[in-house]
C-alpha cells in the first residue's frame, strides 16, 4: 500500500505536554521544508498556545496523521481516525516505541523517503465491540486490548463466553483480555498471554488471575465473534487503558476483529523482531 499523495499532514501531540511545543515546531519546518502543509489538531494546538483545527477535520484533509509522543498517543490517534482510514506516522518523543519507532533526528531523512515512495504501511487488526445494555447499544474500537475486569479489589467476577456461537468457557478470576496482535506485548504479556506476530489476522483471550490454573491463554481466529455475559456482578470494559465503559448483569459485549484496519506508516527497513530484542532485552 502507497500513498496517493503526500502533501498535507496532520500533527497531534501527547497530552498534558506543553514542552513538546518545540517538537511541533522543529517536525512543521521539516516537513514545510519539502514543500508539505501541516496542520495541527485543537487540542494540542491549545495545549502549546497555538491555533489548530478539529481532529476530524485533520483526517478529511489530510494525506497522513503524524502523533509525536509514545506509542499511547498513536493508539488513540490511531483509534479516533480508524473510520477514515488514514495511515498514522508515530515519532516517539522518548523512548523506542512499539509503535513509534521513529526518533525526530531521523524525520528529515524519513520525509524524503516518503516522498520516493522508500516507506512501507502495515495494516494492523483492530478490535471491535458492541455493549447491549437496557439503555442500548454501544460500539467501541480498541487497538491494544479490551479489558473485562472488577471494579473493585474485594471480589472477583463471574464471565460466561460463547465463542463462534457455541458455549466456550466460564472465568472466575479478575477478568480477561481480550487482545490484538499489536496488543500482545501489552497487558496480555504481563498476564502470561503469548507475543503475537503484529500483521496476523487473530485476536488473543487471556485470562487474569484465574480462580482455576487450568485456564490459559486461548489464540482465536479472527473470523470468530467471542459474546461476554457477566452472571451476578458489574464489569469494567477497559479500552486500551483510556476509556472505561460498564456493563452489568444481564448486558452482553461482543467482540470481533473490525473490518476496518489501522495503518501504520514504517521506515522501509522497520523489523518487529528488532524492536522486540530492544524492549524485552532478548539475548542478552
Amino acid at each position: 500500500m502507497k500513498l496517493k499523495r503526500f502533501s498535507k499532514v496532520g500533527i497531534i501531540l501527547r497530552p498534558s505536554t506543553p514542552k513538546l511545543k518545540e517538537l511541533f515546531l522543529q517536525s512543521k519546518a521539516l516537513f514545510e521544508k519539502y514543500g508539505v502543509d501541516v496542520l495541527i489538531d485543537t487540542g494540542s494546538a491549545s495545549m502549546i498556545g497555538m491555533l489548530g483545527q478539529p481532529f476530524e477535520v485533520l483526517c478529511k484533509r489530510c494525506d497522513i496523521l503524524v502523533s509525536i509522543g509514545g506509542d499511547g498517543t498513536l493508539i488513540s490517534v490511531a483509534r479516533r481516525s480508524h473510520s477514515y482510514g488514514i495511515p498514522v506516522l508515530g515519532v516517539h518523543a522518548g523512548k523506542l516505541g512499539f509503535m513509534a519507532d521513529l526518533h525526530i533526528a531521523e524525520l528529515e531523512e524519513f520525509i524524503q523517503k516518503i516522498g520516493e515512495g522508500e516507506y512501507r504501511i502495515d495494516k494492523r487488526a483492530m478490535l471491535e465491540a458492541v455493549i447491549k445494555t437496557k439503555e442500548g447499544t454501544r460500539t467501541l474500537i480498541a487497538f491494544n486490548d479490551i479489558v473485562l475486569t472488577r471494579p473493585s479489589i474485594s471480589k472477583m467476577i463471574h464471565l460466561d463466553v460463547t465463542v463462534d456461537g457455541q458455549s466456550f468457557n466460564t472465568y472466575y478470576g479478575d477478568g480477561v483480555i481480550v487482545s490484538t496482535p499489536t496488543g500482545s506485548t501489552a497487558y496480555n504479556l504481563s498476564a502470561g498471554g503469548p507475543i503475537l506476530f503484529p500483521l496476523t489476522n487473530v485476536f488473543v483471550l487471556t485470562p487474569i488471575c484465574p480462580h482455576s490454573l487450568t485456564q490459559r491463554p486461548v489464540v482465536l481466529p479472527g473470523h470468530f465473534q467471542m459474546n461476554v455475559k457477566t452472571l451476578d456482578s458489574t464489569v469494567l470494559a477497559i479500552v486500551d487503558g483510556q476509556d472505561i465503559y460498564e456493563f452489568h448483569e444481564g448486558d452482553c459485549i461482543s467482540i470481533k476483529l473490525a473490518d476496518t484496519q489501522a495503518h501504520l506508516i514504517h521506515k522501509k527497513e522497520f523489523n518487529y523482531f528488532d524492536v522486540l530484542k530492544e524492549k524485552l532485552s532478548w539475548g542478552e
